[in-house]
């Protein structure tokens, strides 16, 4: 009965951080974020194409950056959450 437990409360937990990461993408969406706004530098695994008219960006360096950080906050927050 502990593992179900664990289990729902785990459940609600990622219920809840999901629903926060729709309403931000929902209220949000409309806001045109550029590069600049952010004020983030490029990394180096960062894919840039140009062409004419045409532009291709996906910030694969910056997308492992903030994994590694999310990963790291997230870990922190269920060790304390064990306890």
């Amino acid at each position: 009965m502990k593992i179900l437990e664990e289990f729902g409360r785990l459940s609600i937990i990622l219920g809840v951080f999901l629903v926060l990461i729709g309403l931000f993408f929902y209220f949000f969406s409309k806001v045109e974020i550029q590069r600049s706004f952010l004020k983030l530098p490029r990394m180096p695994f960062d894919i840039l194409i140009e062409k004419e008219n045409f532009k291709f960006y996906f910030p694969l360096g910056t997308s492992i950056i903030i994994s590694i950080i999310l990963t790291i906050i997230l870990n922190v927050f269920f060790k304390f959450l064990k306890k």
